[in-house]
């Protein structure tokens, strides 16, 4: 059983350290390269929030309305992945059981196989396979009975997937659910085939009862938004058109819808793969709860929350986010049942553990994404929490888990100094964030954390770069 999160117990000999640590300094002016950058973006001072700390020192750089609430967006999910990894450890992992009720004789089973999900982040395409894959190899070819998928160990309301912006199809606006299969997600994979004037479609997973386009005509047009050009027909569940034409000139590419019928998904995948797999079934896959007399037959365990969580950061995956979010709820409810209050109360409890509750003044814990209009943090409460992070024991598996400047995940492209920041980004409408660790000329190792709320904020990254690149120069005194 999980226990619940301890208060941070600070030993009296770190009291003036961390009284130093966290005493608000004097404001001070902006560096001017990056009121020159927020200038050229057309962005007011007051757009900004930032601060620039030393980390294990009392060396604070910057402090820029450091207390103003607002919204950071994806940098929300420092606070989740730093709350699981401290809760559970790296080496964490979910647990799916499969269960079959009934009786197994010559590869036939006569009952039901239920498949219980427990928030597992990580049943991608492959993971759900190899689960099928082993029903089989552990004898059974054939279900004279139903497919039972049980999803109760989450509590949700029902969310539309439009909800967040009206775009039910975007793969980021998927609600969680405790048998969370391939995001509930399909990828088209387009492959020109000039000879016959079209490209091949290539659909994954495949869905039961759902007919996609085999081909798509070819344009000979440059490859400028060729998502768009191919006008996918979305809302129809049981067959995927494209009225459009993909552009010859791009070559092999991907691209990842929403199922236009997320309550149906699960089911049409497990089917489908199950059949593939050149299995049997004679009954239906539906939604039901684990029934009396079953018998536990295998666990699918998921990869361990680092990998999970590197995925999260890396490539600010909302989904997984979620799921982690939720999860951290068996906290107080092991046995499930979890609801969106049990986990932002666990959040709530963890951060007043690290920054009390004078340190949680302007904060609001809406989801664990940062996929939301209510959120608000303070940049002087998340820099608190990334010191803290950087002296504690998974360090290296929340450090290592953010994009790298020039490298990979959403940093692939920033401007700032190849690989000397490591840092979690943020986008949403009228918001753009970065929060992480800088290493600077000198070997000294910075918090920064750099959040813009305001209509133009895509336009003030550039600002970020300055900022980094200022800490990166260690931060000169003005």
């Amino acid at each position: 059983m999980l226990k619940p999160l301890q208060p941070l117990r600070v030993p009296a000999a770190c009291a003036a350290l961390c009284l130093s640590l966290f005493s608000p300094l004097k404001a001070q002016d902006l560096p001017a390269e990056v009121d020159a950058a927020l200038r050229r973006a057309k962005l007011p001072e007051t757009a900004l929030v930032a601060v620039v700390h030393e980390v294990g020192s009392g060396s604070q750089k910057l402090a820029w309305r450091e207390r103003e609430p607002v919204n950071p967006a994806s940098v929300f999910k420092l606070v989740t992945t730093y709350a699981a990894l401290d809760q559970w450890g790296p080496a964490w992992s979910w647990r799916t059981p499969v269960w079959v009720q009934g009786t197994v004789k010559d590869g036939v089973l006569e009952g039901k196989l239920i498949i219980k999900g427990s928030g597992d982040p990580s049943l991608v395409l492959e993971r759900v396979w190899l689960m099928l894959r082993r029903v089989q190899q552990m004898g059974i070819r054939e279900i004279r009975g139903d497919v039972l998928l049980d999803r109760s160990f989450f509590n949700l309301p029902v969310v539309s997937p439009k909800a967040f912006d009206d775009d039910a199809s975007q793969p980021y606006n998927v609600r969680p659910d405790a048998l969370m299969m391939n995001f509930k997600a399909v990828t088209y994979t387009f492959t020109p085939d000039p000879s016959r004037g079209v490209a091949l479609v290539q659909t994954d997973p495949a869905l039961a009862g759902v007919r996609t386009d085999e081909t798509v005509p070819l344009a000979a047009v440059a490859c400028d938004d060729w998502s768009a050009q191919l006008k996918p027909q979305w809302g129809e569940p049981k067959h995927m058109n494209f009225a459009g034409r993909y552009p010859q000139s791009c070559g092999e590419r991907s691209f990842s819808m929403a199922y236009a019928d997320p309550a149906s998904f699960n089911a049409r995948m497990v089917e489908a793969m199950w059949q593939q797999l050149g299995g049997r079934l004679s009954g239906q896959v539906k939604d039901s709860v684990l029934p009396p007399g079953a018998r536990l037959l295998f666990d699918q365990v998921s990869p361990p929350l680092q990998q999970v969580v590197r995925d999260i950061n890396k490539f600010s995956n909302n989904v997984m986010a979620e799921q982690v979010f939720l999860s951290l709820g068996q906290v107080d409810k092991p046995s499930g049942g979890i609801t969106p209050d049990d986990a932002r109360e666990q959040v709530r409890r963890f951060l007043a553990s690290r920054l009390g509750e004078d340190g949680l003044k302007g904060w609001v814990v809406d989801n664990g994404s940062g996929l939301s209009r209510e959120t608000r943090l303070t940049a002087q409460g998340l820099s608190r929490l990334l010191q803290q992070a950087w002296s504690s024991p998974v360090m290296a598996e929340l450090m290592s888990s953010l994009p790298i400047s020039g490298v990979d995940g959403t940093l692939r492209r920033s401007k700032a100094p190849q690989g000397r920041a490591h840092l979690k980004t943020g986008s949403l409408r009228d918001v753009a964030a970065v929060a992480g660790y800088v290493l600077s000329n000198s070997g000294r190792r910075y918090v920064v954390v750099a959040i813009l709320n305001h209509p133009n904020a895509a336009a003030g990254r550039p600002a970020f770069d300055a900022l980094v690149q200022w800490a990166i120069r260690d931060a000169p005194s003005r």
